[in-house]
């Protein structure tokens, strides 16, 4: 992957032509020691991590060889360790971001896949929603068993949609930064963009400018949103009526899922 001087001021530098961390039947006790530390560092979002915190039972059976790379990246996942970070204090759609970005390297592609994990945590519970993306074919066809998950979204792959690409940059803010030391890491990053299916801006996070060829996009202030009611039950829609709300950013996202609910169709969101 090619970096530009653009692109290397925003930390992707040190992910080119770097190797992937994988087990063999023949790698050592220092190369297991080290996909060890490597999937703490992907799936712990590069947090710092405590002696006392280590998953020392499950980092035994790797040793061993009693479990793969895939089952110690779950096992990570799914601790009370991953949920003190990155589910108790966040909203859920933005613990699902994270997700996507410590399990599969890379950021969502639109907001169906928030609503089907929502779904699945609501109806089956955390556990089943980390196994879902262990335990997908994307997971499978990418990591397999024995390479350890790493960033996917900043370079060309078959299966990824360009739209990733932009949108990691809202997840990623350097490679010695950590996901729970980004100002206001509870929120979710990209509800707005998924909510309207537009592409992310990638900004330099250094200097607060965007990059050439990159759409550009207000998040802040108050955005005015056009929409028609749809009939309620089965009753017929006798005549079309246009309604209009003007909304802060923080709550587009709620107020379009409860518009949706009512079977409205949003006609325009435009900055009021």
């Amino acid at each position: 992957m090619a970096i530009t001087a653009a692109a290397s001021r925003l930390g992707v530098s040190a992910f080119k032509d770097s190797s992937l961390v994988e087990l063999r039947p023949t790698s050592s006790l220092e190369d297991i020691n080290n996909a060890i530390e490597a999937v703490y560092r992907q799936v712990l979002g590069n947090d710092h991590l405590m002696k006392a915190e280590r998953l020392t039972s499950a980092e035994s059976l790797l040793r061993d060889r009693s479990i793969s790379v895939r089952e110690f990246v779950r096992a990570v996942a799914k601790s009370e360790l991953y949920k003190e970070k990155f589910f108790y204090k966040n909203y859920h759609p933005r613990t699902i971001e994270l997700n996507f970005k410590h399990l599969l390297g890379r950021a969502v592609y639109d907001e169906s896949e928030i609503i089907e994990h929502l779904d699945i945590y609501q109806n089956e519970g955390f556990e089943a929603d980390i196994d879902s993306y262990i335990d997908s074919d994307e997971y499978i066809e990418n990591f397999g068993e024995d390479i350890v998950p790493y960033y996917r979204g900043f370079s060309t792959q078959r299966g990824q949609k360009t739209v990733g690409f932009t949108r990691m940059f809202q997840l990623y803010k350097g490679y010695a930064n950590s996901d729970r030391a980004q100002g206001n890491s509870g929120s979710p990053r990209l509800t707005y963009d998924l909510a309207r299916n537009i592409a992310t801006p990638v900004r330099n996070s250094g200097v607060g400018g965007v990059l050439s060829g990159t759409t550009t996009t207000e998040r802040s202030g108050l955005y005015r949103l056009r929409v028609t009611q749809g009939a309620r039950g089965k009753a017929p829609q006798l005549r079309r009526s246009i309604n209009e709300y003007v909304v802060p950013y923080e709550r587009l996202s709620p107020t379009l899922q409860k518009l949706n609910q009512k079977g409205c169709q949003i006609l325009s969101i435009t900055n009021a």
